[in-house]
């Protein structure tokens, strides 16, 4: 049951990653000029730094998370890295991607350039290392069980 809602939990948060880096990296972009190097729209750069923020520390739970099946990891790890390496394959096809997905304008320009940039790529490798981890894997009653267990108190005397 644990893999079973791990696997659910692993799809609703792949777009929420790829969508929410899209966003912020966009949003930050349009709120600073790079040549003047000055920051044009504080409370736009401040949101999109939070949402950025926020991105990282989901996928920092998600991969530090012992409770966590490994399928919360590995659903949005193999979409990203198969979406990369998709992209170095066959690059006009992937990036016409995002211009067929609902939200459109700077959404769009966020995705291609985290795509080509190779983040999301990044992003995939690093949700890919939890699942490598054979406690992962096994029941979190058995690892309860070992350490419920009073191994010092069959020391005889």
């Amino acid at each position: 049951m644990r893999h079973a809602f791990g696997f659910v939990l692993g799809v609703l948060l792949t777009p929420a990653l790829v969508y929410g880096a899209a966003w912020g990296y966009a949003q930050a972009g349009r709120s600073f000029d790079g040549t003047g190097q000055e920051i044009t729209d504080r409370t736009r750069i401040y949101g999109a730094f939070a949402l950025l923020a926020a991105v990282g520390l989901v996928m920092g739970v998600v991969i530090v998370a012992r409770w966590a099946s490994p399928l919360v990891s590995l659903v949005p790890a193999l979409a990203l890295l198969g979406v990369s390496a998709y992209f170095l394959v066959d690059p006009g096809r992937v990036l016409d991607l995002p211009g067929k997905v609902p939200p459109s304008g700077d959404m769009d320009f966020g995705l291609r350039m985290l795509l080509g940039s190779g983040v999301y790529g990044m992003m995939g490798f690093a949700l890919l290392m939890p699942t490598w981890a054979p406690r992962r894997w096994g029941s979190a009653h058995a690892e309860e069980d070992v350490f419920d267990s009073d191994h010092y108190s069959t020391i005889e005397r």
